[in-house]
């Protein structure tokens, strides 16, 4: 039941955005055991000023102007583990199909509880038993 947000440039290649897509869908099936079909993206292309990021670079990583914003809100309770090998299965699929630096691949989860969601019809599909 992830909700993904994929920020990028406008003037990102076709190819960037749709491998984006991808890169994230096939690893919360494959790593982080979402079900099949539960793709819920949303993908928003921005002007360079609407970017932000630090020039001179953060915790040792420098960016470019090709940085893709990734955000997952999702039902919380994976590991590290998990975490950790989901993250790089994103950076390296992104850097291998689109050729995408691995250091402008900024990912972040949003752990949310079941109950937190409706799919539609006003209606909380997974409530928590009464």
């Amino acid at each position: 039941m992830p909700l993904v947000r994929i920020d990028l440039s406008r003037y990102a290649d076709p190819k960037v955005t749709k491998a984006a897509s991808e890169a994230v869908y096939d690893a919360m099936v494959s790593i982080a055991k979402v079900p099949a079909n539960d793709k819920f993206q949303i993908i928003t292309r921005h002007n360079a000023d609407e970017l932000i990021y630090p020039s001179e670079g953060y915790l040792g990583i420098e960016y470019s102007p090709g940085i893709i914003f990734i955000q997952i809100t999702w039902v919380a309770g994976r590991t590290t583990e998990v975490k950790k090998a989901f993250f790089k299965a994103i950076a390296d699929s992104l850097h291998e199909k689109a050729n995408v630096r691995r250091e402008d691949v900024f990912i972040s989860l949003v752990d949310a509880q079941r109950e937190d969601w409706s799919f539609g019809g006003g209606l909380m599909q997974y409530a928590p038993p009464s």
